[in-house]
């Protein structure tokens, strides 16, 4: 069993054959999976498609990009939109990202803390992003868990051993997307071999980011099973135990029995 903690299966591409994708996926034993909010009008489509599929699950949130666009979104909005959902089990996804600066710093700043906010007062994890942005982000975070039991899923690591062990640290966890299949990814690969398998999730991200022998496609969840190999290599594991084991923190960090 294995659970993508980050797909956006509102995106067209994956949205207009979404009976297929969730078949493939299922097929490839995927029983979990987590479709991501990143603007108000991908949330309308999330709702679609958690009431639609029981194994389902959404998050709600505005991606970094877009922070400036939906400035509206506060604590107080997240808030709300939570309490008449039940199926969103996340915040996010929100973060920093300095390497597009398609909002404005200070707007990307004020966004991430008030999703930060709100995944606090909910106690549900909130969903990171992070691009160029490694200082920034982990000064956010360690300043707003210290007086919370604030839940993180740092989603798509790419970043250096050091700021995988300052996660580590916080307790925070840390997802693994299919970058890891790619050639140039042994930095990547050493990185994440230090990293407690306790505090490891799988994802596909997709319809991006598609592992290899799929690179240049569109992903898919039932693609995961590629990224799921490549990491039970990275961490000398069968493939079994890291199925398990990602599963089982996925299920614990979302509160799902």
């Amino acid at each position: 069993m294995i659970a993508d903690s980050h797909c956006h299966l509102d995106y067209p591409n994956l949205y207009n054959q979404l009976d297929e994708v969730v078949k493939r996926a299922n097929h490839n034993n995927v029983k979990y999976l987590l479709t991501i909010c990143t603007t108000l009008e991908s949330f309308e489509r999330i709702k679609i498609i958690t009431e639609k599929y029981k194994n389902i699950y959404g998050t709600f949130g505005i991606h970094p990009h877009e922070a400036e666009k939906y400035q509206q979104v506060d604590s107080k909005f997240i808030l709300n939109i939570k309490k008449r959902y039940s199926k969103i089990v996340g915040i996010g996804e929100t973060g920093l990202d300095f390497y597009y600066n398609h909002s404005d710093k200070k707007i990307q700043k004020k966004s991430f803390i008030e999703h930060i906010n709100a995944a606090s007062e909910l106690n549900i994890p909130v969903i990171v992003h992070s691009r160029n942005a490694e200082n920034d982000t982990y000064e956010i975070l360690k300043s707003e868990s210290k007086n919370s039991n604030l839940k993180v899923l740092m989603h798509c690591f790419t970043g250096t051993k050091d700021f995988a062990k300052k996660l580590v640290d916080l307790n925070f966890s840390i997802s693994v997307s299919g970058i890891i299949t790619f050639k140039k990814a042994d930095e990547l690969a050493a990185t994440i071999s230090s990293i407690p398998i306790e505090n490891l999730l799988v994802e596909t991200d997709s319809p991006y980011l598609a592992p290899m022998p799929h690179r240049g496609k569109d992903n898919e969840p039932s693609y995961i099973i590629h990224t799921v190999k490549k990491l039970s290599e990275i961490k000398k594991l069968s493939n079994e135990s890291i199925m398990f084991n990602t599963t089982n923190n996925f299920k614990k960090l979302f509160n799902l029995a």
